[in-house]
C-alpha cells in the first residue's frame, strides 16, 4: 500500500462504531507491533513510511487488532474484508 492518505483514513476509523481498547491493551498491542515490525525488517520486508504511520494511526486510535486486520482487508478491497465496514478502499481515496 502506498501513498496512502492517512489522515483520511482516521476520519472513517473515528466515524466507526467500535470498543476502544484499554490503555493497558494498547500497550500491548503496540508492543506486538514492535516486535512484528522488527521481524518483517529482519526478512527484508520493512513497511514504507505510509505503511508505518497508517499501522501507528490504528494504535493512536485504539483500534482492536481483529477490526484492525479488517480495516486493512478493506483499504487493500481484498475479497476476504467485511463489505458492510465503512472503510473506503486506497484506490477510491485517490
Amino acid at each position: 500500500m502506498a501513498n496512502l492518505d492517512v489522515e483520511a483514513i482516521r476520519a472513517e476509523v473515528r466515524a466507526l462504531h467500535f470498543r476502544r481498547g484499554s490503555l493497558a491493551e494498547v500497550a500491548e498491542w503496540r508492543e506486538v507491533d514492535a516486535e512484528s515490525r522488527a521481524n518483517l525488517a529482519i526478512e527484508d520486508m520493512d513497511l514504507t513510511t505510509d505503511e508505518h504511520a497508517l499501522f501507528d494511526m490504528l494504535r493512536d486510535e485504539a483500534v482492536p487488532p481483529p477490526l484492525a486486520t479488517q480495516i486493512i482487508l478493506k483499504l487493500m478491497n481484498h475479497p476476504d474484508a467485511d463489505p458492510a465496514l465503512a472503510i473506503t478502499p486506497v484506490w477510491a481515496l485517490r
